[in-house]
């Protein structure tokens, strides 16, 4: 479903992408594991327009998005990848001053035209699913993080993703905060969701992830199912990583 080729990404001198190049299949968890400055977040958001690239191509189910696509901020190519990929960030970003069903229900309505009671009646039942179903009326300001970013993926799937990219979702929470979005994250995977995780989450990673990915300095150094990676891992890179993570 989502083919990135060779993708470079500088930023002044210092080269943050180095040659990216992986594949997604629909139905597929992919997670990328490797230490910070390794580049995960800036192709997570060059995935979704959210950043512009240098070199390479990203093609999500046959829209392709070239060097100068995110520059075209309104354009037809760029609504249709969002149409079809959602994201996950660290830090929530929830309307403030709308409630979790408000923060749902925006997008539906003022993105895809959905009626009202048609994306009201879709909100509750996804914040039912993440958990959430007695927080409707709750301001984000009154619920915890771990209840934030349930309704921040709540606000994902209202929109019908056909894939969801997830930018490290749990490295602002408590562990026990952390256990509860994980625990969303997992049955959205055992649904077939086609996702792209960024997580420290090794448990994650080991149980529920269908390819591994490590990223160190731009690069991609090493990819397979996670008992390979984990068990047998095949670069230095992925060993050191892997014992630092311990």
């Amino acid at each position: 479903m989502i083919t990135v080729t060779d993708v470079h990404k500088r930023f002044g001198a210092t080269d943050v992408l180095r040659g990216v190049s992986l594949t997604v299949r629909r139905g597929e968890v992919c997670v990328l594991l490797g230490p910070s400055g390794g580049g995960k977040s800036t192709f997570l958001r060059a995935i979704n327009g959210l950043e512009t690239f240098d070199r390479g191509t990203i093609e999500i189910d046959g829209a392709v998005l070239g060097p100068d696509s995110a520059r075209e901020r309104d354009s037809d190519l760029l609504r249709r990848v969002r149409r079809r990929v959602g994201m996950v960030f660290q830090q929530f970003n929830l309307f403030p001053h709308r409630s979790a069903l408000q923060n749902v229900t925006e997008a539906p309505i003022y993105v895809l035209g959905v009626p009202r009671d048609a994306a009201e009646a879709k909100a509750r039942a996804l914040l039912d699913r993440v958990g959430l179903g007695e927080k409707l009326h709750a301001m984000p300001g009154n619920l915890s993080g771990g209840q934030q970013q349930r309704v921040a993926i709540a606000r994902a799937l209202a929109m019908d993703p056909e894939a969801i990219l997830f930018d490290e979702p749990t490295s602002a929470l408590d562990p026990r905060m952390t256990a509860e979005v994980i625990s969303v994250i997992t049955d959205l995977a055992r649904s077939g969701q086609t996702m792209i995780v960024v997580t420290h989450a090794m448990s994650f990673a080991r149980n529920v992830a269908n390819t591994v990915h490590i990223m160190h300095a731009g690069r991609v150094a090493e990819s397979g199912p996670p008992s390979q990676v984990f068990e047998n891992p095949r670069e230095e890179v992925t060993r050191h990583f892997l014992a630092e993570a311990e």
